[in-house]
């Protein structure tokens, strides 16, 4: 068909054929032991720190883009309920061995984060760590509705990615549909966050803090973090 747009999702969809696919995830996964940061079974420090705090009370959770589970098997070792999305089988099969020998109950889901029949309104925290700056920008529209669509009224936003001058592209979003590529991964800098996320409350916005190996947390200066929370209905 040669005129076959007719919706939005119709668009998106075409813009997503402008990025040739810059890796495999199953093959990205494939090999347990390579030197990857986040392969470690442990969750990012940020996390960790506003929950145990109490900032963040247990409730239902969605992690999306979980990888191998380390942040959603974390949350349910701590009393959330959680769901996790992921793309990759092979990631998600991992993220289910870990999580059977944590002796946790974990929702794992395969697919599409845009296309799962993912509940409303029902999550008391959603978190994100590495898919955001994995999104060609068209889909920040998708995912702003997503979180428009499933977090409850008062919830809570957590999120970990590229931080800009230290790793990822800084490439503006118009050139990166003349190149046809997201340069494996865009940065972020702590404005570019604020104005994404305008609808939603700042909390928190801070690099990540460097932990040691035998930390019990994950923690990479590379990163940049941030804690949003949704406006209560009045």
């Amino acid at each position: 068909m040669d005129r076959w747009v007719r919706t939005s999702d119709d668009v998106l969809a075409m813009l997503d054929g402008w990025f040739t696919p810059e890796v495999s995830w199953d093959d990205f996964y494939a090999d347990r032991s390579r030197n990857i940061a986040f392969f470690v079974p442990k969750p990012d420090e940020n996390l960790m720190a506003h929950v145990e705090s109490g900032l963040i009370p247990a409730g239902r959770a969605l992690d999306v883009g979980c990888g191998p589970g380390r942040n959603a098997i974390w949350l349910a070792s701590a009393g959330f309920d959680v769901d996790a999305v992921d793309l990759s089988p092979r990631a998600l099969e991992w993220a289910r061995e870990r999580a059977e020998q944590a002796g946790v109950q974990v929702r794992f889901h395969c697919g599409d984060l845009f296309s799962l029949p993912l509940p409303s309104g029902q999550y008391d925290l959603v978190y994100d760590h590495g898919c955001l700056h994995h999104l060609p920008p068209h889909r920040r529209v998708s995912y702003l509705a997503l979180l428009d669509r499933v977090l409850r009224p008062g919830g809570y936003f957590g999120l970990a990615c590229f931080a800009a001058g230290q790793m990822g592209s800084e490439v503006p979003d118009e050139q990166l549909y003349r190149d046809g590529t997201l340069h494996r991964g865009l940065a972020f800098t702590p404005d570019s966050l604020r104005a994404i996320f305008a609808d939603l409350a700042e909390i928190e916005l801070r690099p990540m803090r460097t932990r040691a190996p035998a930390d019990p947390a994950f923690g990479e200066s590379f990163l940049l973090t941030a804690l949003f929370r949704r406006p209560r209905q009045s």
